[in-house]
């Protein structure tokens, strides 16, 4: 084991196929002990119906870094759902309690009760429907623990892709963009590529924002006045920072990247991430006083309960916070 505390793993959408993931992962070596926060009941039917035999074990708070689990056991911080929940349609009377559930698990975090947070997707829209406004774990964990800018890294072996906006409408993103956003986004990347993944003078490529990055100006004037002028200063600091750099290049083996590529927005760089990895990606954010990781993928809700769910997202998800952790 890399990490002498245990990691909270969050078992996710009770109707999608975040708890099945976590029932498997009592099955899989994996590189630090692990508690699920969720409720028990729900992953003993979860278990059942997916034909896993797996002992889940509630646990009392106080036990949390004595117990270990037995093979085929998972230990459960208990937090129970109002309504059960029904394969495949998520319930908006259950949304408080799934972020309840996420507040225990950042506070264990923040007093070092776990040594880090591993999350199974959320089905953000039910959350709204629900009346509760919430756009992602990543902008929920940021203002639980009064960060104002998170970074969202999605890691697939070599391959590093840190966003410079996350969920937003496309076409919102232009006027999101600012140099001082970029800057922060920047310095945070490299100072925790060199911390977290202990990468010396870790080089850093920036996607520009429109195509061809903005041919000068002729296709747009953002990759010019906002990106250009961030990406000089870094580099005349002495980092390892190039671009901006046309995005439709930059990921291939003429782009010449190495450490990591910086998108604009979700769906730039993303993409490119999920067809070399998906399946085997990690969602990181950075920027935490905790270490935080996720899977690549959503809830899944066609396919939730039938057994067909694969959890090497969310075992690599629980291998990389050992690993960050430790660091």
């Amino acid at each position: 084991m890399t990490c002498c505390k245990p990691l909270v793993v969050t078992a996710g959408e009770p109707a999608g196929i975040g708890p099945e993931l976590c029932v498997a992962l009592a099955s899989e070596r994996l590189a630090a002990d692990i508690v699920v926060l969720s409720d028990p009941d729900l992953l003993r039917a979860r278990a059942a119906l997916t034909g896993k035999d797996v002992l889940i074990s509630e646990i009392d708070p106080a036990d949390v870094g004595t117990r270990r689990a037995r093979d085929d056991e998972l230990l459960v911080l208990a937090e129970r759902f109002p309504v059960s929940a029904e394969v495949g349609i998520p319930n908006p009377e259950n949304a408080a309690a799934l972020l309840t559930g996420l507040r225990r698990a950042v506070d264990g975090c923040c007093i070092g009760h776990f040594a880090g947070l591993v999350t199974a997707p959320l089905q953000k829209s039910v959350i709204n429907d629900a009346g509760i406004r919430f756009s992602g774990h990543t902008e929920f964990l940021a203002e639980l623990t009064g960060v104002r800018r998170p970074v969202m890294l999605l890691v697939a072996g070599d391959l590093r892709v840190a966003l410079a906006s996350t969920h937003l409408p496309l076409r919102e993103v232009p006027d999101y963009l600012t140099q001082d956003g970029l800057r922060e986004v920047l310095q945070t990347l490299l100072d925790e590529l060199a911390t977290r993944f202990g990468i010396a003078n870790p080089e850093v490529a920036v996607c520009g924002l429109n195509p061809h990055a903005g041919e000068g100006g002729h296709l747009g004037s953002e990759d010019r006045d906002i990106i250009a002028p961030v990406v000089r200063e870094f580099a005349q600091r002495g980092y390892a920072v190039r671009g901006p750099l046309p995005a439709d290049t930059v990921f291939t083996a003429a782009g010449g990247h190495k450490d990591a590529i910086v998108a604009m927005y979700h769906d730039q760089g993303l993409p490119v991430l999920k067809f070399a990895g998906f399946g085997k990606a990690v969602n990181v954010t950075l920027g935490l006083p905790i270490v935080r990781t996720s899977v690549d993928h959503g809830t899944a809700l066609d396919i939730a309960g039938k057994g067909l769910a694969d959890a090497g997202s969310l075992v690599a998800a629980v291998n990389l916070a050992a690993q960050l952790a430790q660091k």
